[in-house]
């Protein structure tokens, strides 16, 4: 068997009732022919009748070639391989429960099939060996490798695995299951006219720095940086609000003093950073001569 479609979970076939994830494969006059991933790949079938509660006027706009769907299992002949399906009796709550054990199953799969190359050791006698028997004992292994983060002996100790294997796993989980920081930014138009001037911008700028935001960087006068680092995205995201509010009551509480946001906080993918990086390298060579309105994190105010 191809070790990519090896299936989930110990049971060969779903059970009545029980929600699935399916991809299309073909659709043919009698509804559409799908693969069950979960289920190492085996065919289903999505019956015309079962694709929508309302008049199908086109099945192309119901169902695609390739696209995964959310289907509740029919009926079960595990003698001829027939699995009939529908998608029309699935509700949108169940559709996200399904989603979520989907997405949960999916990732304990690839840790399997990480753990797989990296021992040469076939996916299936793995699953039997840990996985499967930890679906039994807890809600999901995915929540058996989460505590396994904490105390490997506690989750994998009855199992007896051998140590090179052992220590190849916790590897892999603490790779794929630690989080990772994400770095959040937003930009904002700092001016002030009045008598204060620069002061009263480095004033505000570091008042919104110790709201615990990680760095704030000028990019060309009167546009600023805000970034910060956090595992929990809405959290970061929350810090840079308080920063931006802080800065934007600092700087207007003085004469002529103008704020704008030019970005609310969001976080930033890896093409994102570079580009800022690219700015604000480019923005230092044409600032070599330090302007009375630069600030930075380690200048005084």
């Amino acid at each position: 068997m191809n070790v990519n479609e090896c299936r989930f979970y110990e049971a060969q076939y779903p059970e009545p009732e029980e929600f699935v994830v399916v991809k299309v494969r073909q659709i043919a006059d009698m509804g559409a022919y799908v693969q069950l991933e979960e289920y190492g790949n085996i065919e289903g079938m999505v019956l015309l009748s079962e694709l929508s509660r309302r008049r199908i006027r086109s099945v192309q706009k119901l169902i695609r070639v390739g696209k995964r769907e959310i289907v509740v299992v029919l009926r079960v002949d595990k003698d001829k391989g027939y699995i009939d399906l529908s998608k029309r009796r699935v509700t949108p709550e169940e559709a996200v429960k399904c989603e979520e054990k989907y997405q949960k199953s999916k990732a304990v799969h690839r840790i399997m099939r990480l753990l797989s190359s990296k021992a040469n050791v076939e996916m299936e006698e793995l699953y039997k060996m840990f996985a499967w028997p930890l679906y039994k004992k807890y809600p999901h292994a995915i929540d058996a490798f989460k505590l396994a983060l904490d105390d490997p002996e506690a989750i994998f100790g009855e199992f007896n695995l051998d140590p090179t294997l052992l220590d190849e796993l916790m590897s892999i989980i603490r790779r794929s299951l630690t989080p990772q920081p994400v770095k959040i930014r937003a930009d904002i138009e700092v001016n002030c006219y009045g008598y204060q001037g620069v002061d009263a911008i480095k004033k505000a700028l570091k008042a919104g720095e110790e709201c615990s935001t990680e760095e704030i960087r000028l990019i060309a006068p009167p546009l600023y940086v805000l970034t910060t680092n956090s595992l929990n995205k809405a959290a970061g995201t929350e810090t840079l609000e308080k920063a931006i509010s802080t800065i934007e009551e600092a700087i207007k509480s003085e004469e002529g003093g103008e704020f704008v946001v030019k970005m609310r906080p969001k976080a930033v993918n890896e093409h994102e950073e570079k580009e800022l990086a690219d700015l604000l390298a480019r923005a230092e060579r044409e600032n070599a001569e330090v302007s009375g309105d630069e600030y930075s994190s380690d200048e005084a105010p």
